[in-house]
């Protein structure tokens, strides 16, 4: 079983920066692709970047690229999402998730971290 913690969520204004962090334990951590993912008020979840479990492929949802990039440190268990150029459209709540296959929905998620940007 595994076992993902966000971190790194919060306030920010609008043209800055964030960088979100997901922590794994449970499995070999670069056994799987993760993911970011996020939810705003009224919306369904949607998919925001995915990187392999050995980090040589990237996807990136139309609305974040050239703003967000997904990275993966697999000696220390973490996923990183960092974020630029913040708009308050990206205000939401964010989940990391992983995936026994690339581009095949999650099987597990993080409990969600909170980002919102002021206009």
């Amino acid at each position: 079983q595994v076992q993902l913690v966000e971190s790194g969520g919060g306030l920010v204004q609008a043209g800055g920066s964030l960088r979100l962090s997901c922590a794994a334990s449970g499995r070999t951590f670069s056994s799987y692709s993760m993911g970011w993912f996020r939810q705003a008020p009224g919306k369904e979840r949607e998919f925001v970047a995915r990187i392999s479990s050995s980090g040589d492929r990237t996807d990136y949802a139309d609305s974040v690229k050239g703003r967000f990039t997904i990275s993966r440190h697999n000696a220390n268990n973490t996923a990183v999402l960092q974020m630029n150029n913040l708009q308050s459209e990206d205000t939401a709540v964010y989940y990391c998730a992983g995936s026994y296959v690339f581009r095949r929905g999650p099987d597990f998620w993080g409990q969600g971290s909170q980002v919102t940007v002021s206009s």
